[in-house]
């Protein structure tokens, strides 16, 4: 029988204890403020932002919206980072991906200060990951690894394939997964073989951004699977990158879509968010 890996129970327990540490440093005097910067009304990224306020106000973390119009240039958009970056009360700053189209989402990026950049997607904060310094990790990678961590499942050792290779995904998950000693091969659409090369995998994680892409021919008996995809199907019920109903039966463990992944990214965006004075507390 596959073990279900439960998001949400592991989410909401993630945080349950980071609402307590937030209560501990908030009277030590210690507190964090999350400004969260949404450009537009897109419905989708109107949820994501709804969220992060929601989890911000459960765990005790102060919150600042800026919902600036469609029509925002970059300038002005830059000069507010700019002006979130010299603002001491201000920990952590999030701008809401996607961003219109004028505006470049690299520079919004490189402009957040590495110290407030709570997405983990500066190449400061990108770089220290890499070199194993302390930093903001990426937060749905990091999910992924409390959710294997959390659910029993030993990393060390394994045999571990990544589908797809994004800057936000595939990328820092390699090394993640190299940091925690597992044996990481990245995979993408110029591997060849590929099946032959995720049949070797103790751990796959998926995140290749095809809807129900991944059938049990990828998938070795007994593995571990990780679907990080989020699609609609033809009965628009949330689905994965992965077969569920297909590759379920051959696995050892696994992540429903919705209720696996999804909800640790938010659990671990708090985590980053708790850092900021986690930091703050660190020092003389």
């Amino acid at each position: 029988m596959s073990q279900l890996i439960d998001g949400k129970q592991i989410s909401k327990q993630i945080k349950d204890e980071l609402k307590e540490e937030v209560q501990r440093l908030s009277a030590a005097g210690r507190k964090a403020c999350l400004a969260v910067v949404q450009v537009g009304d897109d419905p989708a990224s109107s949820v994501y932002v709804r969220n992060k306020k929601k989890a911000c106000a459960y765990i005790g973390i102060e919150s600042k919206s800026f919902e600036l119009p469609e029509e925002t240039t970059e300038e002005e958009l830059i000069s507010l980072v700019e002006d979130l970056n010299r603002d001491n009360e201000v920990n952590g700053i999030l701008v809401q991906l996607p961003l219109p189209k004028h505006i470049d989402e690299d520079k919004i990026i490189r402009t957040i200060s590495p110290d407030k950049d709570v997405d983990g997607f500066h190449p400061v904060s990108v770089g220290r990951l890499w070199i194993g310094e302390k930093g903001f990790l990426s937060c749905t990678p990091a999910g992924i690894i409390q959710l294997l961590k959390r659910s029993g499942i030993t990393i060390e050792g394994k045999e571990c394939v990544i589908i797809g290779r994004s800057n936000i995904v595939g990328k820092p998950m390699a090394a993640l997964l190299l940091r925690e000693n597992g044996t990481v091969t990245v995979t993408h659409s110029r591997t060849k073989n590929l099946k032959e090369v995720t049949k070797r995998a103790d751990i796959l994680i998926v995140a290749i951004g095809k809807k129900q892409f991944i059938t049990s021919e990828y998938v070795k008996e007994g593995a571990v699977v990780i679907d990080v995809g989020m699609h609609r199907d033809e009965n628009n019920h949330l689905c994965g990158d992965v077969d569920f109903a297909d590759v379920e039966p051959h696995t050892s463990a696994i992540t429903p879509v919705p209720g696996g992944v999804g909800p640790m990214t938010i659990a671990m965006l708090m985590n980053n968010c708790v850092e900021t004075i986690r930091t703050q507390e660190e020092r003389p």
